[in-house]
C-alpha cells in the first residue's frame, strides 16, 4: 500500500517561487499533493519551467507575476487562488531581495526602501489578503534568515528586515491561537540560491561555512517548511526552525 502524501489535495499560494528556496519548497509540496500558486516578480522563463515541474508531477499550478508591495495585486492573487483550486490552506511567505553594502554611508535609500517593501512590507500586505480565505487547521510559513540573529556586516537592512519577520511571526501567531492557524517561520543559513550567487557573485553567500563545513542545498531548507506545513507540526506555532548547519543562535 502506498504511502499516504502529506498535502494530498491542499492548495499552497508560494511567493517568490520562480526559483531557489521558494522553487525547492514548491515541488517538494507538490510531490507531496498539493497544487501550487506560484507569485513572481518578472523572472518569467524560471516561473515557467516552475509550473512544467510541478505539472510534470501531475499536481496543478498557477503563475502569477507581479509585486508583493501592491496590496490589489495580492487580493487579486488570493482571490485567483481560491477561485481555481477551491481554497486557500497553506500560505508560504518567501519573497525577498538584498542589495550588499559595505559601509552604511553608501547605503542607497531606494535600496534600503524596496528591501523593507518586498521582504516584510510584502509579507504584511499577502498575510493580510490571505488569511480571510484560511481556516482552522491551516498555516503560514514565513522566510527570515541566520541574520536576524548574527548580522551581516554587508546586509544592514536586509538583516534588519529579517529580524522584523521573527517579530511578525511571533505576533500574528498570537493573534491567531483563537481561529486554530499556525504561524511559523524558516530561518536558513548559509544556502547557495540563484540570489546570493547574483548579488555576491559566488555560490556561497559567506566564505566562512557552519559547522557542518558546507552550505545546505535548497532542497534540504524546504524539508524544514514540509514539517511546519503537515500534522506533525500541529502543537508549533510562533516558532522558527534553525536549518543553519550548526549556527548557534538564541530564538
Amino acid at each position: 500500500m502506498a504511502d499516504k502524501l502529506q498535502l494530498q489535495n491542499k492548495s499552497v499560494l508560494i511567493s517568490g517561487a520562480d526559483s531557489g528556496i521558494g522553487k525547492a519548497v514548491a515541488l517538494l509540496f507538490a510531490k507531496e499533493g498539493a497544487n501550487i500558486g506560484i507569485i513572481y516578480h518578472t523572472n518569467d522563463k524560471d516561473a515557467e519551467d516552475a509550473k512544467d515541474e510541478i505539472e510534470k508531477l501531475g499536481r496543478k499550478a498557477t503563475l502569477f507575476s507581479g509585486d508583493v508591495n501592491n496590496f490589489q495585486f495580492c487580493k487579486m492573487t488570493v482571490n485567483k487562488i481560491v477561485s481555481e483550486f477551491g481554497t486557500l490552506d497553506i500560505l508560504i511567505n518567501n519573497a525577498g531581495v538584498q542589495f550588499p553594502c559595505d559601509d552604511i554611508l553608501d547605503l542607497q535609500e531606494d535600496h534600503i526602501r524596496e528591501t523593507f517593501n518586498a521582504n516584510i512590507i510584502g509579507m504584511i500586505l499577502l498575510t493580510k489578503a490571505a488569511f480571510p480565505h484560511l481556516k482552522m487547521g491551516d498555516c503560514v510559513i514565513n522566510t527570515t534568515s541566520a541574520t536576524a540573529y548574527q548580522g551581516h556586516k554587508q546586509l544592514l537592512d536586509y538583516s534588519a528586515t529579517k529580524g522584523a519577520i521573527v517579530s511578525f511571526t511571533r505576533s500574528l501567531a498570537l493573534q491567531s491561537k483563537s481561529k486554530g492557524i499556525r504561524v511559523n517561520a524558516v530561518a536558513p543559513g548559509p544556502v547557495a540560491t540563484p540570489l546570493t550567487e547574483k548579488t555576491f557573485n559566488q555560490k556561497e553567500e559567506d566564505s566562512k561555512k557552519p559547522p557542518l563545513e558546507r552550505n545546505a542545498t535548497e532542497e534540504e531548507i524546504a524539508g524544514s517548511f514540509l514539517f511546519l506545513a503537515t500534522d506533525s507540526a500541529t502543537q508549533i506555532t510562533a516558532q522558527v526552525i534553525h536549518p543553519n548547519g550548526g549556527l548557534i543562535v538564541n530564538g
